[in-house]
This record gives structure tokens, C-alpha cells and sequence, in this order.
């Protein structure tokens, strides 16, 4: 280790040369590497019902959908728990909007960032998933724990 620290040989050093490794998985996995993308993504219009919405929600098999606007900027996002926080409040789904039961401002990730960053991010704010956006607040990803187990990054 002496040696290799005097040579000036880091852990990026090793992780480029052990990609398939946990510590290369790490420090090379980028979020857009392991985001879902395009139709994959659940997501629904700022004006959508809250029907719609809960529909959309089971099509992405994600256990949310973004909620954004005309120019695919995201507005919040809309949950499992914001359902099941709509169900106690017995609000109608055809007549409620998304926007009155979302999570407005939501936990987000660029898709630059490393997917391991996404891991903290998880775990600090207690969050099951993440939107990706570019840096204009568009919507052009989203992933969940299952996407970073399946990368082998956690």
C-alpha cells in the first residue's frame, strides 16, 4: 500500500482498472448509466386528475410519476404515500387534480452525477426514488432502489 501511495496510484486509479468491481461499480457508474428513460418514466401533465395520475403510477411499475409541465420541467411528484395520504382525505379521483396531492419540489439528481451519489441521496432524505433532470429542471429520467440493486452499485 506504501508503495502504491508513493506512486501516486489512487482509488479512481484501481476502479478504472477493476471496472467490474464493487469499487469501480462506485466510482464509475454515472446516474444515466442506470436511470430509466423515455417512455419508461412515469409522468403526467401538472393538469392531469388524480386518476390519471394513479394510473400512470401502476403503467411505470415505479411506485410514482413525475408530475410536469408543458416544457417537461418538474413540478413534484406523486407517490405511494401521497396516495394513500389522498385516500384518508377521501378525495374524489376524477375531480382532484394531481397538483392539489403531489409533493411539490422533489428530491432530484442530474444525470451526470455518480449513481453511488444517488445512494446517498436516498438514504439521506429516506426516499424509495429520485427524478433525473437536466439543467433546466426537465424531466429526462427517473430510478428507484431496484435500478441501482440491479447495477450492483448498493
Amino acid at each position: 500500500m506504501a508503495l502504491l501511495d508513493a506512486r501516486g496510484f489512487s482509488a479512481d486509479d484501481f476502479a478504472r482498472s477493476h471496472p467490474g468491481g464493487s469499487l469501480g461499480k462506485r466510482l464509475l457508474t454515472h446516474v444515466a448509466d442506470v436511470m430509466r428513460s423515455g417512455a419508461d418514466v412515469p409522468s403526467v401533465s401538472d393538469s392531469a386528475t388524480f386518476k390519471q395520475a394513479l394510473l400512470e403510477v401502476s403503467r411505470g411499475r415505479m411506485g410514482m410519476t413525475a408530475v410536469v409541465d408543458a416544457e417537461q420541467r418538474v413540478r413534484g411528484i406523486f407517490t405511494d404515500g401521497d396516495l394513500r395520504r389522498s385516500l384518508e382525505k377521501g378525495l374524489n379521483f376524477d375531480q382532484t387534480r394531481v397538483s392539489e396531492v403531489m409533493t411539490a419540489g422533489p428530491r432530484s439528481i442530474r444525470p451526470e452525477a455518480l449513481a453511488v451519489e444517488a445512494v446517498q441521496l436516498m438514504e439521506r432524505y429516506k426516499v424509495n426514488q429520485l427524478l433525473v433532470v437536466d439543467e433546466r429542471g426537465r424531466l429526462v429520467g427517473a430510478l428507484n432502489m431496484h435500478d441501482l440493486f440491479r447495477a450492483k452499485v448498493i
